[in-house]
């Protein structure tokens, strides 16, 4: 009999809020779909500066302001906020800090160009990911990633994050999505990244810090994997190393399909 879990949601967009490729829509439905099935759902996504939050009406959660991201000793200030699902019962989580996220374009500039610093928002958002649940006091079973810009979480679990008791028992799904125009996140990446924690050949698994090439060391750390198509599932390949595995195929019961790649790795 499927069990009741706590899922936390780790998306870099979500509808209505923000719609930039096909994955904001899986990342709107599915955790709906899955709360419906009586399990726990929190969703944390960026707060890009695109996202409007008088419309959404996104408004601070004081209760967990305090929280300082340190990327090469510089400390950035984690701003955390919240807004509801139109037409639900879910709330969904912004991250938000000034100097990462409050520019009117989600990645590139006007211009066209990869924003210089996308590897730092990188980090702060999967490190601001794991610092916002400790604070919660939230523990989840299943903490599932969707997309490059949550690469970092499986790899922070499982290490630096490993012995924190909110993690004890949290396994990780990590969604892959092919990136037609695969970005450059910088010869600094994998450094930045390791968080002065982590050895380096700790970070080997993301030597390849491109839009696509991070997936692989998402791969490595996760529990089960998602491909949302045949080019992801190439991506990755010689990485999964035979963990459960899916494609997300459209016109499928999508949550049972989820619900039972959940309930395989928890059993």
């Amino acid at each position: 009999m499927t069990q009741k879990k706590r899922v936390l949601y780790v998306s870099s967009e979500m509808a209505p809020f923000l719609e930039q490729s096909p994955h904001s829509t899986i990342a709107r439905m599915l955790p709906q779909a899955l709360q419906e099935k009586d399990n726990e759902i929190r969703i944390l996504v960026p707060r890009f500066g695109v996202i409007n939050e008088r419309r959404n009406r996104l408004h601070e959660v004081v209760r967990l302001s305090g929280i300082n991201i340190s990327i090469d000793d510089n400390d950035n200030p984690l701003v955390i906020k919240v807004a509801s699902v139109p037409n639900t019962k879910m709330q969904v989580y912004f991250l938000d800090n000034e100097d990462y996220f409050h520019r009117k374009a989600v990645y590139n500039n006007d211009k066209g160009q990869f924003f210089d610093d996308n590897d730092e928002r990188t980090i702060f958002f999967c490190k601001g990911v794991m610092e916002t649940v400790k604070k919660l006091g939230w523990a989840p079973d299943i903490i599932h990633c969707q997309g490059w810009m949550t690469s970092l979480i499986p790899l922070y679990l499982k290490t630096i994050y490993k012995d924190e008791p909110v993690f004890k028992n949290t396994k990780v799904v990590y969604s892959v999505y092919h990136e037609d125009c695969d970005q450059s996140l910088g010869s600094e990446f994998s450094r930045k990244a390791a968080l002065n924690s982590l050895e380096s050949d700790c970070m080997d698994c993301f030597s390849n810090a491109s839009t696509n090439g991070v997936h692989s060391g998402a791969v490595k750390h996760s529990d089960a994997i998602v491909a949302g198509c045949e080019k992801a599932m190439e991506l990755v390949k010689n990485a999964l190393e035979g963990k459960p595995s899916i494609h997300h195929k459209e016109g499928e019961d999508l949550a049972e399909q989820y619900e039972q790649l959940y309930d395989q790795i928890l059993a």
